[in-house]
């Protein structure tokens, strides 16, 4: 005899096809916990914004007032302002529609910069 008989074999299929398409259903999907924003209960009292629009564009509020700056004046004028106050925090707000890795060369700008506190602004 040198056929195999196939039959047997898409039973078991079939058989395993119907187990799969009744219990896919019934599985659920795995609950994945994504990081929330947390509350401070108060926000510092003087603090330097950095705001990125969403074409890139930056300005400084807080201690600082500039706008429409370049990302190396921005570092220069906050480093130079953490001079006096090294502990004092930055926030980073930038918008929804901005690539993230303009928000991370941001940081990594501070961060290079001696920065020790640095926040990300969330609605």
């Amino acid at each position: 005899m040198n056929e195999i008989n196939m039959v047997p074999f898409i039973d078991v299929m079939l058989v395993l096809l119907i187990i799969f398409m009744v219990t896919a259903p019934l599985i659920a999907p795995g609950v994945i916990n994504v990081p929330s924003a947390g509350k401070s209960s108060k926000a510092p009292d003087k603090r330097v914004d950095v705001q990125i629009d969403s074409e890139g564009k930056l300005s400084l509020a807080g201690e600082i007032q500039r706008e429409g700056i370049s990302e190396k004046e921005a570092v220069a004028a906050i480093r130079a302002l953490l001079e006096d106050n090294p502990d004092m925090p930055i926030m980073i707000a930038a918008d929804s529609e901005l690539r993230y890795q303009q928000v991370m060369n941001m940081m990594k700008e501070l961060r290079e910069a001696g920065v020790q506190r640095v926040g990300l602004a969330v609605k």
